[in-house]
């Protein structure tokens, strides 16, 4: 598979700190990264997902509801609070109610806040540039009403269609993830399929989404600010689309662990040769045990600790002398 990283010239280093570069004659701040980074090693590669889905607030007695919405969210704070990397509120399940839903989110992700978690809405925005400056308005500017530190992205109107936006998260200090190999099975089709003109003429889809989004990481020492969202689900499909996560240094979001159906060969599998940036986000298989407080604090360890052992056991293997391809090839047949 094709590497990511770049033979050309790389952006200007670090001030030795790590937290900051230039681009142009725009300072850029590295903080998401590292503070994502620091995070996972301190409470392990786990994200709990915040998704107050109709079925979770009827299992748990609330009501389907923005204010049902936000006691799921907030009850879902306090469990995860030292025990997990980052937090992920799904945008949409808050939308569903409209202005009443939005400011439900507002005062969950305040709330976050001021427990010291880090946070991420999966939002899934996209667009151009004029759309985007309003989108880093509401969710990368301190005074911003969905203040948060990362937020999700699709690049199908162009990878540079994100550029702005990239460059206002980054200037902020804040992160992106933008949606590359993604865990629903019909996506593959559109994800493998041969670009036919420009930069990356030839190569496949997720893999321009991904080298271009290695371009802003380039340059940069620890873990870039720029990421992507790759299922856990894709499997053997990771071969498909020409790109190795192997040599990506920004942080890599993957759902699918869990209810989804991807377990801990799935993950050594798709993240062969991954060091340490792979963020994996468990949510409905973790609410499945609310609302009871100290059942959902079990289940978010068993699952770290479940994540940790599989990415443990794929870094003894790297260091026995398997390649990642073999690695992969032997979860494949296991």
């Amino acid at each position: 598979m094709t590497p990511l990283s770049s033979s050309a010239p790389s952006r200007p280093a670090m001030d030795g700190t790590g937290r900051q570069t230039t681009r142009g004659n725009r300072a850029r701040r590295q903080e998401f990264g590292l503070r994502l980074s620091d995070s996972m090693k301190e409470h392990g590669p786990i994200c709990v997902g915040i998704d107050p889905h109709r079925r979770n607030l009827r299992d748990w007695g609330y009501q389907v509801s923005a204010e049902g919405a936000e006691l799921f969210a907030m009850r879902m704070l306090q469990a995860v609070v030292g025990r997990c990397a980052a937090v992920k509120f799904m945008m949409p399940m808050f939308e569903r109610y409209g202005s009443k839903g939005i400011a439900a989110l507002e005062r969950a992700l305040y709330a976050a806040r001021q427990l010291g978690l880090i946070t991420i809405v999966d939002c899934m925005r996209g667009g151009l540039s004029t759309t985007l400056s309003s989108i880093a308005d509401a969710y990368l500017k301190p005074n911003g009403p969905l203040y948060a530190d990362a937020i999700t992205l699709i690049p199908y109107y162009g990878f540079h269609s994100l550029n702005g936006l990239i460059e206002d998260a980054l200037n902020e200090g804040h992160g992106v993830f933008i949606a590359s190999l993604t865990s629903n099975p019909e996506a593959i089709d559109l994800q493998t399929s041969l670009r036919q003109q420009g930069e990356y003429k030839g190569e496949t889809v997720a893999y321009g989404i991904a080298r271009a989004a290695q371009d802003y990481n380039d340059g940069f020492q620890g873990m870039g600010s720029v990421g992507l969202v790759v299922g856990a689900t894709i499997g053997h499909q990771m071969n498909l689309n020409g790109m190795s996560t192997a040599s990506f240094t920004g942080p890599i979001l993957s759902p699918g662990y869990g209810w989804q159906g991807a377990n801990s060969k799935d993950l050594e599998m798709v993240f062969a040769g991954t060091h340490g940036n792979v963020l994996v986000t468990v949510a409905r298989a973790i609410a499945a045990y609310g609302p009871d407080i100290p059942s959902l604090q079990k289940k978010i360890t068993e699952y770290r600790d479940d994540i940790q052992t599989a990415f443990d056991d794929m870094e003894k293997r790297i260091a026995g002398g398997q390649t990642p391809a073999q690695i992969a090839q032997d979860m494949k047949e296991g």
